[in-house]
């Protein structure tokens, strides 16, 4: 009987183990090292760390969130970042895409505030007369401009801007200009070394590679206007965007750019225990990526559960309704 007992009580505990001993390790495809989804990697793993002790998110390098949808796609990652502009050309089958992708699923909205930054040296801008991006069309001006590597939409929003304020490549080649294809770590020691003028990216506001830049030399921020960021706004489903005043050293106003969004996504595959657990542990422990940099402070539940795009995984919606959060139309 005492063994019964024994055996009873045993069976007892491990079925009230608590759910922390579950451990996962998950590999999450970014981007670049040293850009703003690092940062968020580090955060996401903080955050399945803190809920379920011993687990690992791997922070995977890779050519960005086209890269990543495929990456998920065919369950090479568990997780991937990739901003909505991409989630949405996935989804719709458009270009690189040869047909709809069908087995992705959101986690998390993480944000929509990392602005298109087009930064240049002060000399160079005040010897070309730079003030705003349709400024180097007026001027002809020779600019030498890093954007992120092709298969990033972060440099294709960039081409983007560049012909929406009337401006080729061929022809910034024929100034005597041309772009440069560099990772997001890259391009700070470019502009610091004088081998390019500017660079055009999509970064939080004092990421620690633009305080770099400011604390080096003089920078200034070049303005987006209206009608560019309206025409880039309609075909990229990028958002217009204020630089607050005083960010960065010589900025003494605000400045009128457009910024990039991005979210989690699995694929649907992924069961729904583990899918659930994922959310719940992000969303309760979201003070992890809100650490990361001072522009993820601003980072809400609200906001994590507002991703439209794609669908949330079933496991996600469950800890959503839970949680109060799930948004209805």
């Amino acid at each position: 009987m005492a063994r019964f007992i024994a055996a009873v009580l045993a069976y007892a505990l491990m079925a009230l183990a608590p759910a922390q001993a579950q451990t996962y390790n998950i590999t999450l495809s970014g981007a670049s090292p040293g850009g703003l989804w690092s940062l968020l990697g580090a955060g996401i793993d903080a955050a399945v760390r803190e809920a379920y002790p011993g687990s690992v998110v791997t922070y995977q390098t890779s050519g960005g969130g086209l890269a990543n949808i495929a990456i998920v796609d065919r369950g090479e990652a568990e997780m991937g970042l990739a901003h909505a502009q991409e989630l949405k050309m996935a989804v719709d089958g458009v270009e690189p895409f040869k047909a709809p992708v069908t087995s992705l699923r959101v986690i998390a909205y993480l944000y929509n505030w990392a602005p298109m930054h087009l930064i240049t040296a002060k000399d160079f801008a005040e010897k070309h007369g730079l003030k705003t991006l349709t400024d180097i069309r007026d001027k002809k001006a020779p600019v030498r401009v890093a954007i992120n590597k092709r298969g990033n939409i972060a440099g294709d929003v960039a081409i983007a801007m560049f012909e929406a304020a009337g401006i080729t490549e061929q022809e910034l080649e024929s100034w005597g200009g041309r772009i440069v294809y560099a990772a997001s770590s890259e391009q700070s020691e470019l502009l610091l070394n004088r081998r390019i003028d500017m660079v055009d990216n999509s970064l939080f506001v004092r990421h620690s590679s633009l305080r770099q830049i400011d604390e080096s030399i003089d920078m200034v921020l070049l303005n987006v206007s209206d009608d560019v960021a309206t025409a880039v706004n309609e075909k990229w489903g990028t958002e217009s965007f204020t630089i607050p005043a005083n960010s960065y050293k010589n900025q003494s106003e605000p400045i009128e750019t457009i910024t990039l969004s991005a979210a989690l996504v699995v694929n649907a595959d992924m069961s729904d225990e583990q899918a659930y657990n994922l959310t719940k542990a992000l969303f309760e422990h979201i003070d992890k990526m809100q650490e990361v940099h001072g522009s993820m402070k601003a980072l809400s539940k609200e906001l994590m559960a507002s991703a439209s795009v794609v669908d949330y995984h079933p496991g996600a919606v469950r800890y959503l309704k839970e949680a109060g959060l799930l948004k209805t139309n």
